[in-house]
């Protein structure tokens, strides 16, 4: 998506050969003229393939998640790293690690919201090591769901993320195809 490379490249910073920092419009502050963009363009791939949810992770996920709900009419769950009071009972819960924060936590979603006849789009803002995507499709298993596809943002390539979710039968799909991150420079897949 042109729109969305030209902001990685434009506002876009290399931490290091792994890390993009693209806290300037998704995972901090949120462009919503970019999300509007992004939710237009994932609706328009899924439009007719009996979508009934959508479900992420927090944080960063939420902001391209909902706009793609917006644009397919549909609800957007997103699993809980931390249990409120009001989450005690009746929960899907998966263990996900991150390797940028290096913590693992326990995602939660209300087997209320998730349930055996719904047609999911797993979204997420950044596929690396596809730990995350991993824990929300053990959500979507608990619960019965069928997972149409993997949608997300920005993917780094060369990481093993794609290949693990593929290997398993999942369908990927990103938007943004990191190549590399080597000296300083965003190189993309040539699609």
């Amino acid at each position: 998506m042109k729109e969305l490379i030209d902001k990685i490249v434009t506002d876009g910073t290399v931490l290091e050969e792994n890390v993009l920092k693209v806290d300037s419009f998704l995972t901090h502050q949120v462009d919503p003229t970019l999300m509007s963009l992004i939710g237009k363009e994932f609706a328009s791939r899924y439009k007719d393939k009996g979508i009934t949810k959508i479900v992420t992770i927090e944080s960063s996920g939420i902001a391209p998640a909902v706009f793609i709900g917006l644009e397919l009419g549909i609800p957007v769950i997103f699993a809980r790293k931390q249990k409120s009071l009001t989450m005690n009972k009746e929960l899907l819960t998966a263990e996900v690690y991150s390797f940028t924060k290096q913590v693992t936590s326990e995602i939660s979603i209300s087997t209320k919201f998730l349930t055996e006849g719904d047609h999911v789009l797993v979204v997420d803002d950044f596929l690396a090591n596809g730990q995350a995507a991993l824990g929300l499709i053990e959500l979507c298993r608990q619960a019965g769901a069928t997972i149409e596809a993997i949608n997300i943002v920005i993917e780094k390539s060369f990481q093993n993320g794609r290949s693990l979710l593929e290997e398993k039968g999942y369908k990927v799909d990103s938007l943004a195809r990191i190549e590399s991150l080597k000296d300083n420079k965003v190189t993309f897949v040539e699609e």
